[in-house]
């Protein structure tokens, strides 16, 4: 008989969110629904267990991000509040951050340029922190540059330029007779 070298078997270690939603297509049904229970209170709605798993997904991100940024539910609360008081959204607060994580990337003049918002509240660009969106515009594009339009942020974005339609220009007889030929 094997004796283990622990006398109690030694406490399991929390799984990341990332680990449980990869873990929830191995889960029996059962479980399913006992997860589905603990994250929403409720019996499960289906039996339809691509959308339970997607929801529990969706459920164990939210919990583990909640955990990351504690200031994200109040946002989107007054977010909420804003739309359903004047029937659209505001425009962006000065304090927005995104998420620490989140990758903002784009192409310009044929290279490829990847950035990444920090924890902290800056923005890692080549292995150097800056500030803003905005500061690392200017330094890919050696002109001022909203960044957040720059990145594709805003409605104004940086958009591909359409090809320009030939204008004929008016020919001598045109601007003398008042332009018609």
């Amino acid at each position: 008989m094997k004796t283990s070298s622990y006398p109690i078997s030694p406490p399991a270690l929390p799984q990341t969110a990332t680990a449980q939603v990869l873990g929830l297509s191995s889960l029996v049904f059962p479980e399913i629904k006992a997860m589905w229970r603990k994250y929403f209170g409720a019996e499960v709605p289906t039996h339809n267990r691509q959308f339970l798993e997607r929801q529990l997904a969706y459920k164990l991100q939210e919990a583990e991000f909640r955990k990351i940024d504690p200031a994200l539910l109040e946002r989107n609360k007054k977010k909420i509040a804003s739309l359903i008081g004047i029937g659209k959204l505001k425009m962006r607060d000065r304090d927005f951050h995104p998420a620490p994580g989140t990758k903002f990337t784009r192409e310009y003049h044929g290279k490829f340029h990847e950035v990444i918002a920090m924890a902290d509240g800056q923005y890692n660009y080549n292995g150097q922190p800056y500030r803003s969106l905005s500061m690392i515009a200017r330094e890919i594009t050696s002109s001022r540059w909203s960044g957040p339009a720059f990145f594709g942020l805003r409605d104004n974005a940086a958009k591909p330029t359409k090809a320009v339609k030939a204008v004929k220009a008016p020919t001598k007889a045109a601007t003398k007779n008042g332009g018609r030929q």
